[in-house]
């Protein structure tokens, strides 16, 4: 399915108006001299953090808990306040949406999550949600309304899979209402809990071109930004995620008796598997990443040569071809390898591959326009974790904005984002949407 594109239709485009602040509002001049509330962000920060935590402190707003609940409603409260029309669709997504100025126009969207993974930080999801309510509020303040209107999305149990995303674009299926989720309910269970029916799923289905575009602001979760001394990521799509069940067979038999040159041991064949993937993912020039990431060996003694290793290998990349590139090559080799060793191979490909989503090129420039107009540097990157962007890439043009994280740290109670960070970013996404608006 094609994405539509932004189309420049004159010399003055978005990226000038963001640049030189020449859009007009009902009388009111916008321009990008308009500023986010960055101890307002911050401040809600660490009050949502309070939502979920556990009894040591640590934080435990994972999807359908009590935390998550109380979370949503807090959040929720903010929205109504900001004079959202708040809503909950089938599928557990909190929808905020704010009236236009022109009639027809399809709604700019914009947002993320705020569920966390166990033990999790603080600013991931969380940051690009608060930030889209910082959007509204300026909005408010400043007495502007947009053309299009505006729809903040907060998706519901982004980490376990996408999940209110995946329900929003048609691809939440009767089996995967039926998994277990990370609270322990199945995920019918918590959608229902959170204020979603799963009995009408369908019903939150968003057809291609119901979005003028989607928008979402997150932390990088990863050190490049840090690293580089660099303040805003312009993504340049989400990689695609392919799984495979990786078995070696071998022959088990007695550690004592058997001689060194007669064996088939399965794990020594995995071990140089292990290292082969490892060449293999290096080897090509790009971005892609493989990985190792989880091994059983059978019968699992000390007395035993391994007769059966299982593996789970994963590569991500932008492009799906050049996954399959790589596979190929893994595949090939591993058939010399399973000679070598007299041992048996075997690759079964998981249901749960997750396709690239490419971001439009038009938004990554305009963020890119928005970001230096702000005096910040910029780099064009892609994101190696999953999100809801990737679901919506269905549904209309996307664009991701990251912002660094101290020491490339996520998914961790360490996770941190320094507050100037955030104001930026929020700053970025407020010009972005401007931008688009005024296209």
């Amino acid at each position: 399915m094609q994405r539509r594109t932004f189309i420049k239709k004159s010399t003055t485009t978005a990226v000038g108006l963001g640049l030189l602040g020449a859009a007009h509002w009902q009388g009111n001049r916008v321009s990008n001299k308009l500023r986010v509330n960055g101890v307002r962000i911050e401040s809600r920060i660490q009050e949502l953090a309070k939502y979920g935590r556990d009894e040591t402190g640590h934080g435990y707003r994972v999807a359908y808990t009590q935390g998550d609940v109380e979370g949503r409603t807090w959040f929720m409260e903010l929205m109504k306040k900001a004079g959202l029309e708040v809503s909950i669709d089938t599928g557990g997504n909190i929808l905020g949406k704010r009236a236009g100025k022109k009639v027809g126009l399809k709604p700019i969207a914009f947002g993320s999550h705020i569920d966390m993974v166990p033990d999790g930080g603080n600013y991931d999801g969380t940051l690009g949600s608060l930030s889209a309510l910082e959007v509204i509020e300026i909005l408010n303040e400043n007495k502007i309304t947009t053309h299009h209107p505006l729809e903040v999305i907060i998706f519901a149990n982004e980490e376990g899979g996408l999940i209110g995303s995946r329900a929003m674009a048609g691809n939440m299926t009767a089996a995967g209402l039926q998994q277990k989720s990370q609270s322990g309910l199945l995920m019918a269970e918590g959608i229902k809990k959170i204020g979603g029916d799963p009995d009408r799923i369908g019903a939150c289905i968003r057809k291609p071109g119901d979005f003028h575009a989607f928008v979402e602001l997150h932390i990088e979760q990863g050190g490049t930004l840090e690293k580089e001394n660099l303040q805003i990521g312009v993504v340049e799509g989400i990689v695609g995620i392919v799984d495979w069940e990786v078995t070696v067979e071998g022959f088990a038999n007695h550690a004592g008796t058997t001689p060194m040159n007669l064996r088939q041991d399965a794990l020594l064949a995995a071990s140089k598997l292990v290292v082969m993937v490892n060449e293999v993912i290096k080897s090509y020039p790009g971005g892609q990443v493989g990985t190792v990431g989880k091994i059983s060996a059978w019968p699992g003694a000390y007395n035993v040569v391994p007769g059966k290793v299982t593996l789970g290998l994963e590569i991500r990349d932008l492009s799906a071809d050049k996954i399959e590139q790589l596979f190929g090559e893994i595949e090939k080799r591993a058939t010399t390898l399973a000679s070598d060793t007299k041992t048996k191979i075997r690759f079964e490909r998981q249901a749960s591959a997750v396709k690239p989503a490419l971001t439009d090129k038009r938004l990554q420039q305009q963020i890119d326009a928005a970001a230096k107009a702000l005096g910040l540097t910029t780099k064009l990157m892609p994101s190696g974790a999953g999100h809801d962007t990737q679901q919506m890439a269905s549904l209309a043009p996307v664009a991701m904005i990251f912002v660094p994280s101290v020491g490339g740290i996520s998914h961790s109670p360490n996770e941190y984002t320094k507050p100037e960070d955030m104001t930026n970013g929020a700053n970025v996404l407020l010009q972005t949407i401007l931008a688009i608006d005024a296209e």
